[in-house]
């Protein structure tokens, strides 16, 4: 069942008023891939009345006012992704479509949606129940940050946005736990996972430093990141607090990650992976093409690249299904009347992280010194495919199946460093699970700007692709790999992309496609690198491309390598058609 978005399901389910109202910069898919869905399932699941209004509409109260007014709180989210990666393109350009908006045209999320949306309620409701902020754009920003829009240190979000609360990571123990707080009228300043303001500092939390030095000195900045991304595993992390002006951000520590029996029971709510009908009269929804029929086999990623937010969102800590309620999902899928006998993906953050984690990390938590498997594979790590090929054995054996894809990131490094069962994980994925392409993430081959990415060294590369070759010929397959490539992180210069074109015509024999400019997203290393232009562990300086159009060029010196290619082709062809003529 769909959560109610207009007057008359709420008269049909007999509710005169709802407890939480859900406010989204997405369209409501709902779907165990969309989180403003499942934060919706696992309140409904809990005994609480809950509705969702989508990209209301900003200049009006008739969407923001269509189901009155909640009891307990306002949820707030920009959507999947980030509003202003959204709305804009690594160099400023507008984006023209959206996945998440029905007929596809970016006229439905605002930029800087939480804002936006947070200002439309207080604007039409006066003294009205307690605002709080979840999903990854104010996840993101729960701390002073570095905003690529503005190019300057901006507060955390929950000053910005003159909200009550706010809710970081996957929160679904801390939505429930904050919603029998607010219940009971009691303060909820307890619960993990929670940012709310004080007059003053818990005295058991961390001092951040202040946002008004970290705004002015990039080394207070850095100083500032670091304690934040130490405190973020939910086994060793403390409360920390950081002065705003006269008042102070608290946050406390992340909530302890769920367990496999935990994260079951969100995938085993009922969801009907569709469009709502209120919104499908707008049009389809694209990225419901893509998740409808993908199953979700766990959350987090040890992988911890420079660039990316997981670690902030849904922690470096892999918690997995288990097979039952795995299988289970993809049997749903197949009662489903749109369902023709594929799965789009089988999959994760990182595909085959499933099964696969560090008994240690899970007893002490994450290790401050080292990265799991940065820049090679930690001992203590047993990487092992096994599980996954028992996984995929028996998903493709189900009836009414005729295609199990995984679409989701593959680490080949992990394949290397699995001994035992990498090699045939390998040969299970060419053999039933890819079709064409094998989608893999190397993103540069200058082992310089892969360390300030925080990915392996170029030789893993070359090893995979000479694995996957010959697994391919074996196989009697024609795939091929596709690589993702990064242009101007920091780090990378012209020059290392000049070698990044002579890399990929000599040893890939294929100049690469995917290829996108860094955007400095908050609240990564990366953008760290960004803003202070030094690396953060060797406190020297780093290249950073700054002048947009010079980040085009770096992406262009590979598409422009393609039009070469691709125009002595057509110049080789022609030519050996005027000769065949001529005989």
């Amino acid at each position: 069942m769909f959560l109610p978005t207009t007057q008359k399901e709420l008269q049909q389910r007999g509710y005169h008023s709802l407890d939480v109202i859900l406010i989204t910069g997405d369209s409501y898919i709902d779907s165990p891939y969309i989180g403003a869905a499942v934060i919706g399932k696992v309140l409904v699941d809990a005994g609480f009345k809950v509705g969702i209004i989508a990209q209301p509409a900003i200049d009006t109260d008739k969407d923001i006012k269509r189901l009155g007014e909640p009891r307990l709180f306002w949820g707030i989210t920009g959507g999947s992704v980030d509003s202003m990666v959204a709305n804009y393109t690594a160099t400023g350009r507008r984006r023209k479509k959206d996945d998440y908006t029905p007929g596809g045209l970016n006229n439905r999320r605002p930029d800087r949606a939480v804002l936006v949306y947070a200002n439309l309620i207080r604007q039409h409701f006066k003294n009205t129940a307690p605002l709080v902020l979840g999903g990854i754009e104010a996840s993101l920003r729960r701390v002073a940050h570095y905003d690529a829009w503005t190019n300057k240190i901006r507060k955390s979000i929950l000053f910005d946005a003159k909200a009550d609360y706010l809710l970081y990571g996957m929160a679904e123990q801390s939505v429930v736990a904050l919603a029998r707080s607010l219940q009971d009228q009691r303060t909820p300043h307890h619960i993990n996972g929670l940012c709310y303001k004080s007059d003053t500092m818990p005295p058991e939390a961390l001092a951040l430093p202040p946002f008004s030095l970290c705004r002015e000195s990039k080394s207070a900045f850095t100083e500032m990141f670091r304690i934040f991304y130490d405190n973020t595993d939910p086994v060793t992390a403390t409360c920390i607090a950081q002065q705003q002006d006269n008042r102070f951000l608290v946050q406390t520590p992340p909530p302890l990650n769920l367990s496999t029996e935990e994260l079951d029971v969100l995938h085993d709510l009922s969801y009907e992976r569709e469009l709502h009908p209120y919104y499908a009269q707008s049009g389809s929804v694209t990225a419901l093409d893509t998740i409808r029929f993908a199953v979700t086999t766990h959350r987090g990623c040890y992988g911890e690249c420079n660039f990316c937010a997981i670690t902030m969102h849904q922690g470096r800590t892999v918690v997995s299904r288990s097979e039952r309620s795995i299988i289970d999902e993809v049997v749903e899928c197949t009662k489903h009347p749109a369902f023709k006998g594929i799965i789009a993906d089988v999959g994760g953050p990182t595909a085959n992280m499933y099964g696969i984690e560090c008994k240690k990390k899970l007893l002490a938590g994450s290790c401050r010194d080292k990265r799991c498997i940065f820049p090679s594979s930690c001992p203590t790590m047993n990487i092992n495919h096994a599980g996954q090929i028992a996984l995929l054995k028996k998903l493709r054996a189900l009836p009414g199946i005729k295609k199990i894809f995984i679409a989701s990131g593959i680490r080949y490094d992990m394949i290397l460093a699995d001994k035992k069962n990498g090699r045939s994980y390998l040969r299970e994925v060419i053999r039933h699970h890819i079709s064409g392409q094998m989608k893999i993430a190397p993103e540069h081959c200058s082992n310089a700007v892969l360390k300030a990415m925080g990915k392996p060294d170029i030789n893993s590369l070359v090893a995979f692709r000479t694995l996957f070759t010959s697994l391919n010929k074996q196989e009697k397959q024609k795939l091929f790999l596709t690589y993702y490539i990064i242009a101007a992180h920091p780090g990378c210069t012209r020059n290392d992309m000049e070698k990044l074109k002579q890399f990929s015509q000599q040893v890939l024999k294929i100049i690469p496609r995917q290829i996108q400019v860094f955007t400095p997203t908050p609240s990564t290393w990366s953008t760290l690198m960004y803003w202070t232009e030094k690396n953060p562990w060797t406190g020297k300086a780093c290249f950073v491309e700054k002048n947009t159009a010079q980040k085009e060029r770096q992406k262009m010196i590979l598409l422009d390598a393609i039009k070469k290619t691709k125009k002595t082709l057509e110049n080789t062809t022609s030519k050996k058609r005027k000769k065949g003529s001529k005989n």
